[in-house]
């Protein structure tokens, strides 16, 4: 009989892809959207492990905990702590409360499985584990231990509660302006409607409106979307949208995925000059079928995958482009084909590098803004290219290169950075041991071109350079360039 696995998040993503992870490996998964619900399964039928989201609304992770160390037949489950501060609060939780071990978010699909076996392993036999203390006593506790776990619990309070406000005002904004607005458009002359639009007048009704409408009612809302309400993105009229600070991209994409949409995604990131960005994404019965970009740098045009498969060379492609000129680039790679550079195969193959690699890239987006339009009616672009990219897959993928970015950005935090090579290392440790990419990489670095002029320089993308970077400094064949300081 398969090990039994409970998983208790808020996240309709960590959920999703937590179960299709586990199951995968053999485990017959469990899940539940908030604390009350997973105590009322676990009562139900006892699992053999419980993973376990640390800040959630109403239950969090540590009264979860207590409920269950109160319970006999529950005592004894082993507990895996998730969180996005796994390192603060994993750490004093598992010594206050006895919880076997901890992860941390973002995390990829090898980790949780990793982690979950590992515990299971440990309860192998019998599976019966010997209990534990609904709590260990506080007379083995020194006073630092106590006031760390409590600065960890009250810290993780104040994120839900403070996420919880802005997610409210979010919604708050967005209905009292779509309200006013049909109270304006409902007026009976043109007279009526221009007095309704006047600046001072709108706004005072906008507060009045925004005033009226009670956190129950907005919470209402706000847990529909988050549960995926068919009704909130129904008909081809209907638009979702929302701050990235609010409700991550992953559980919108997942949420689409889950209702069979069909429409156009739009993700935007505002900013100064070059970092304003957009790229939208089209949805078939819940698929992507292809996502386009603009404003996003060099590494994610097709040109680029074409001379990494292999498909063209550089000197090739850049003498294609330049023949074409002014032509549509959305016949770029029909053109492609049509002259015999690729077939249909490898078109769709490179399109759909791309569309993913697009998709990993907004999925590291920590600020902006989305709106998802429902339509059956998909620009051809997106008909011709059909590649029905499964959201799981995706999701996968991006949260284990979200993972990877949080590390490499540590070292390399900026595109500015200058790096030098560090001959007398180089000399001693040989560049037969590098890779090809490495050494293009490597050879890139000249103590003038920043991580950006790299990253063009070389046509490969940002993620695949720096993590090479991140390698070549972490045995010491790079270093930064330290800038002089003016006097």
């Amino acid at each position: 009989m398969p090990a039994s696995v409970l998983v208790i998040d808020d996240s309709p993503t960590i959920l999703k892809v937590v179960q299709l992870v586990l199951t995968k490996a053999g485990f017959d998964v469990r899940t539940a959207p908030d604390g009350e619900l997973g105590i009322e399964y676990a009562r139900e039928q006892r699992p053999d492990l419980i993973l376990l989201d640390f800040v959630m609304p109403r239950m969090n992770g540590y009264q979860v905990c207590r409920a269950l160390a109160e319970e006999e037949p529950l005592r004894s489950v082993p507990v895996v702590l998730m969180s996005a501060k796994g390192d603060q609060v994993g750490e004093r939780f598992v010594k206050v409360m006895g919880i076997v071990d901890y992860i941390t978010k973002p995390f990829s699909p090898e980790a949780i499985l990793a982690v979950v076996q590992h515990t299971i392993d440990k309860q192998d036999g019998s599976r019966v584990a010997v209990e534990k203390e609904p709590l260990i006593p506080s007379a083995q506790l020194d006073e630092e231990d106590l006031i760390e776990a409590a600065e960890a619990i009250v810290e993780a309070a104040d994120q839900a509660s403070a996420a919880r406000r802005e997610a409210l005002e979010e919604v708050r904004a967005t209905v009292a302006s779509r309200v006013l607005q049909r109270f304006v458009d409902s007026a009976d002359d043109e007279d009526e409607r221009m007095a309704l639009s006047d600046g001072e007048t709108h706004e005072r009704l906008r507060e009045t409106i925004r005033s009226a409408l009670e956190d129950s009612a907005l919470e209402a809302i706000l847990s529909a979307v988050r549960a995926n309400s068919p009704e909130l993105v129904s008909g081809p009229e209907a638009v979702l949208t929302g701050d990235l600070r609010v409700i991550p991209l992953a559980e919108v994409l997942q949420m689409l995925s889950i209702q069979h949409q069909g429409g156009i995604l739009t993700v935007t990131r505002q900013g100064g000059g070059k970092d304003a960005a957009k790229v939208d994404v089209f949805f078939r019965t819940g698929k992507i079928d292809l996502a386009a970009a603009a404003g996003v740098s060099e590494e994610f045009l097709l040109g680029r995958f074409i001379v990494e498969n292999k498909l063209m060379t550089r000197e090739d492609l850049e003498l294609f482009l330049r023949s074409r000129g002014d032509a549509p680039t959305k016949l770029f790679g029909a053109q492609l084909v049509k002259l015999g550079y690729l077939t249909e195969v490898e078109l769709k193959q490179t399109i759909a590098q791309q569309t993913s690699e697009l998709v990993y890239e907004i999925l590291r987006w920590k600020s902006g803004r989305f709106a998802f339009r429902a339509t059956k009616d998909l620009p051809p672009v997106a008909l011709d290219a059909s590649l029905g990219l499964a959201v799981d897959g995706l999701l996968m993928e991006g949260f284990r290169r979200v993972d990877e970015w949080h590390l490499i950005e540590r070292e390399v935090d900026n595109f500015d950075t200058v790096f030098l090579r560090n001959e007398d290392a180089l000399a001693q440790v040989g560049r037969a041991k590098l890779t090809r990419e490495e050494l293009a990489v490597l050879e890139l670095v000249n103590g003038k071109h920043t991580v950006k002029e790299i990253i063009r320089q070389s046509k490969m993308g940002s993620f695949d350079v720096t993590k090479m970077l991140y390698r070549l400094l972490s045995i010491k064949l790079v270093r930064r360039r330290v800038l002089p300081v003016a006097v």
